[in-house]
């Protein structure tokens, strides 16, 4: 018996009892008759099953060859992990259509959110592509949803000196200065080691997006401040940032997050305040000194000018303000 015939038999027994004999072998012939006309094959129940965890992992492990950070891959799998088990399809089952419905079911999300969950997946996709795991990639139709125009909200010169004011210890100090002089990522100054650091060029390599390698300068303030905190400490542990009590080690991102948060508090600045305020903070006001914006692009790490352009914007509009606010007409 065939695959074709042994479908034909199964859905006559299922409706056996509803029809008397002779009305079944009718049906049967009529059944074999429509199905001769298409192409069938069996599928086994595993063949069915939701195998996106299992090509997301293989899609993780070829990124991770490529470069890419712990700190993305871990996003990567956040988002992937989601999918998989609303989704619950093989990859090559997945369409447009379900994608669509995916990501519309985050009515709460802000569609800076929608659209990373959206890059997230079309990387996924293109690779299953790109790897033949499917023929098609269900992404493609799908443009990304209008980024909302918000500028960065960095500090002023006198909200930066406030910060500085409210510290109440060497090391908060310290952290003020390294994450506003170097302009660097959060995770990129959590990562910092003594070592890293050069006093004669007040410079120091930190690995940035991509795996990439560059240079971030300190101030002769920040360097100064940086040394008066490493004096101050009797640990032997590697990092630059670590925690205030013993055992000392290496202090969480999310301990420099409330690092910060606390001296913002302090210093009773009502906007939050985040270490990635204090990079918004250097890449804004050094442009606004009159820096050029290739340089700033290469201090921040970006990859594309179009993000720096952003700060750019914010330094144009202030100059209009001023335009404005001193002209004598």
């Amino acid at each position: 018996m065939n695959v074709a015939e042994q479908m034909v038999s199964e859905i006559v027994t299922i409706i056996d009892l509803e029809y008397p004999l002779a009305e079944v072998e009718s049906l049967k012939v009529k059944l074999s008759y429509v199905v001769s006309k298409y192409q069938v094959s069996s599928v086994t129940l595993e063949t069915c099953q939701n195998d996106i965890k299992e090509k997301s992992e293989l899609f993780l492990s070829a990124k991770r060859l490529e470069g890419l950070s712990e700190l993305t891959l871990a996003g990567y799998k956040l988002e992937l992990n989601i999918f998989a088990k609303m989704v619950e399809l093989r990859v090559v089952d997945v369409t447009t259509n379900h994608i669509r419905s995916f990501l519309g079911s985050f009515k709460h999300l802000k569609m800076s959110s929608i659209s990373k969950k959206l890059s997230v997946l079309k990387s996924f996709f293109g690779w299953l592509t790109s790897e033949e795991f499917i023929q098609r990639d269900p992404t493609k139709k799908i443009k990304p949803p209008k980024k909302e125009k918000r500028l960065p909200k960095a500090l002023s010169i006198e909200e930066l000196e406030m910060l500085r004011e409210a510290c109440k210890t060497v090391r908060q100090r310290a952290f003020v200065e390294v994450l506003y002089a170097t302009g660097c990522r959060l995770s990129e100054v959590h990562d910092m080691d003594r070592k890293d650091i050069n006093v004669q060029s007040l410079g120091c390599n930190v690995i940035g997006n991509g795996n990439k390698e560059r240079e971030v300068y300190f101030s002769f303030k920040a360097m100064f401040h940086v040394r008066k905190y490493l004096l101050s400490r009797d640990d032997d542990e590697e990092a630059l940032m670590v925690t205030e009590r013993r055992p000392y080690r290496r202090l969480s991102q999310r301990g420099i997050q409330r690092e910060i948060g606390i001296i913002a508090k302090n210093a009773g600045i009502e906007k939050k305040v985040s270490p990635h305020t204090l990079r918004h903070t250097f890449a804004t006001l050094t442009l606004n000194n009159g820096a050029d914006i290739s340089t700033v692009q290469a201090l921040l790490g970006h990859e594309n000018p179009a993000t720096t352009m952003i700060y750019a914007s914010v330094s144009e509009y202030r100059k209009r303000e001023q335009h404005k606010k001193y002209l004598v007409q």
